[in-house]
């Protein structure tokens, strides 16, 4: 008799052998330009950290002091007795910081997508969205059990085809997509999307989580990059990445919020953001409120990497972003591109199916406000003599 989970380590040979199995790294170090990863010390172009906030002294003196006044959990729902005066300080200056009506924290950018979509559409509705959108956004929708209908990417003439053609067919629709596409670095164009949506009387819902404290002014988000303030029904977010902590946000409409309140599962169902997080968050708006010059420097630092790494012949994509793909085509070259790099002292992760496409395997290149331009440059050579080894560049 055959064991019951034979199968499972069939498909991981399977990974092992297609070149798609993922070998996770370990950190022994804060988050930072430079990192300890497996007992070495590396150049970091993988964190999510783009303004380097995940150590910055303000960031950690804050988590400190909560922990301090508050203890270190909730202990209990947001709907019960996880509700601290601190998340509702923090909602009401992030839903000024986005210049929305009204904001809501989640554990996670993942859990407050989780929250919207099945508390907003159901099986009478329809889901328009993007085909390349975040996992996240594929979880939620199929957890509403709306009908959900893919339009081609950034593609705004597909997406009113696709309503057009469905007109009649729902009680309710909603149009969804990432305003910055985590894979690619290219933007959603979330004002062209909104005159559809406005056209049709669909609601809107953009996820944010890469354009939070990166786009717009001071970091303020793609609906502020489009100058779409009150427009937009629903924007998703994150603390995770340019916030440098952990959890998520919606903010918007305050019927939305309130809704979300009564009958968004993960605000229900699982525990508050932890004090430390919620008091190192407050402390991030204030360095986005009070100076653009972590988002400058960011930008600066993204600017002269990516024209560095055209100038040397690599393919970047199309993004519009610091987030800096440098596409490879197949997973395996992808896997040995990765490892030579950190054998040269550079922590830059490869990126495989089901992340990305099949045949668009890519080392993700994440530029920093943290990274000198001694760090950047040293990347840059680093990828030029492995490129160059590997036959990807001449």
């Amino acid at each position: 008799m055959s064991n019951r989970l034979d199968w499972i380590q069939a498909e991981l040979d399977a990974l092992r052998q297609s070149g798609l199995y993922n070998r996770i790294r370990t950190l022994s170090s804060p988050q930072g330009a430079w990192l300890i990863v497996d007992g070495k010390k590396v150049l970091n172009f993988c964190s999510n950290n783009y303004l380097g906030l995940a150590n910055h002294p303000r960031m950690v003196q804050a988590a400190k002091e909560a922990i301090d006044r508050y203890g270190v959990g909730p202990g209990a729902v947001r709907s019960i007795a996880g509700t601290m005066d601190i998340h509702l300080e923090l909602e009401q200056r992030l839903a000024k910081f986005k210049g929305v009506e009204s904001a809501l924290t989640f554990q996670s950018g993942f859990a407050a997508n989780l929250a919207s979509l099945p508390a907003l559409v159901g099986k009478e509705d329809v889901i328009f969205s993007d085909e390349l959108n975040h996992a996240s956004i594929i979880d939620a929708s199929r957890l509403s059990g709306a009908t959900i209908i893919r339009f081609s990417h950034a593609d705004p003439a597909d997406l009113q085809k696709k309503i057009q053609e469905n007109l009649g067919n729902y009680r309710r629709g909603l149009v969804v997509t990432d305003g910055v596409f985590s894979m690619d670095g290219d933007l959603a164009p979330l004002d062209k999307i909104h005159e559809i949506t406005e056209a049709h009387n669909v609601l809107l819902m953009v996820d944010d989580a890469h354009g939070e404290g990166v786009v717009g002014k001071g970091g303020r988000g793609i609906v502020d990059h489009f100058n779409l303030h009150g427009k937009v029904d629903i924007e998703v977010g994150t603390f995770s990445k340019a916030f440098g902590v952990v959890g998520g946000a919606v903010a918007g409409k305050a019927a939305i919020i309130d809704w979300l309140r009564q009958r968004g599962r993960p605000f229900l169902f699982s525990s508050a953001a932890t004090p430390p997080d919620v008091m190192a968050c407050l402390v991030a708006i204030d360095l986005l409120e009070n100076s653009t010059e972590l988002v400058d420097r960011l930008w600066e630092n993204a600017g002269f990497f990516k024209s560095e790494m055209k100038r040397l012949g690599f393919d970047t994509g199309q993004s519009a972003t610091p987030i800096t793909p440098v596409m490879l085509g197949e997973a395996p070259l992808a896997q040995q591109f990765s490892r030579e790099l950190f054998d040269a002292g550079v922590f830059a992760m490869s990126l495989g199916y089901p992340t990305v496409p099949k045949g668009k395997a890519r080392i993700r290149v994440m530029i920093s406000a943290a990274h000198s331009r001694e760090d950047l440059e040293k990347g840059l050579n680093t990828f030029a003599a492995i490129g160059k080894k590997l036959g990807v560049i001449s």
